[in-house]
């Protein structure tokens, strides 16, 4: 996992968190006793958890102290704990497991949903939304940027490069054994941005991180230039002269048995 900048993030909270709306949206539970936010970055997401189902019910979840100092300040009455989600188990049975774009990050994941599906109580809901855009230019040209300067023996292996996500069918066919339904959609968001360079500021929050610090301090301003410059490339103007950032997104909601 890469270390993270609670305040890069929310440069564009509002982007950020619609998509944990809709995910929220789609939990099919009248009210839960123990709900936890897996991943809760700096509480944006908590947020709309504490809003539906209350702050004595809802705990965050995060490995980074920078998000959890934010979480904290945001929602001083909900509990936050620091952890590692690849071997983290809810001390007690949940209502629900609810994660907004955390699980990306986490290698062979498929099994560790399966896992937590097991830890939720009967009629407990897993509730997963995660960035499936690695295809998408703004992601690709990473890969290109990162092999052409001279950082580039930090990413000639491949190891910065994030895994793609398993298929919808390797997702239902994981799931479906212990859930008494399983729903995986896609959701492409369209976000105007000002310009490519605020998309550039975008993917600082986030998928450009690993590969500012593989390159290192030495070589951050020619790497952000050339990234940039195909950025700008990639994502022309539109009539008024904004960029448009496709960003699909990938969601999963299961009911355990």
């Amino acid at each position: 996992m890469p270390g993270w900048s609670a305040a890069q993030y929310l440069k564009f909270e509002d982007e950020r968190t619609r998509p944990a709306r809709d995910l929220l949206a789609q939990v099919p539970l009248g009210d839960a006793e123990v709900v936890w936010d897996m991943g809760c970055g700096p509480g944006n997401s908590t947020e709309l958890l504490v809003e539906r189902f209350g702050s004595v019910a809802v705990r965050g979840l995060d490995s980074d102290d920078d998000m959890l100092e934010k979480a904290r300040k945001r929602l001083p009455d909900v509990g936050f704990d620091k952890a590692d989600l690849s071997t983290w188990l809810p001390p007690e049975p949940p209502d629900l497991l609810y994660a907004n774009a955390v699980f990306q990050w986490l290698p062979d994941h498929l099994g560790l949903l399966v896992r937590l599906m097991k830890e939720l109580k009967p009629g407990g809901v897993l509730a997963i939304q995660m960035p499936d855009n690695l295809g998408e230019p703004s992601h690709l040209a990473m890969e290109e940027t990162g092999l052409a300067g001279p950082w580039s023996a930090a990413f000639a292996d491949g190891r910065i490069r994030r895994a793609r996500l398993p298929s919808p069918a390797e997702y239902m066919d994981a799931l479906t054994p212990v859930s008494s339904r399983v729903d995986v959609w896609h959701t492409s968001y369209y976000h105007p941005m000002a310009n490519p360079q605020a998309i550039v500021e975008w993917v600082k929050g986030t998928g450009l991180r690993p590969y500012l610090q593989a390159a290192g301090a030495e070589h951050e301003a020619g790497f952000l230039a050339d990234y940039s410059a195909r950025i700008a490339k990639a994502y022309p103007p539109m009539a008024d002269g904004r960029s448009l950032l496709k960003f699909p997104r990938l969601f999963i909601v299961a009911i355990r048995r």
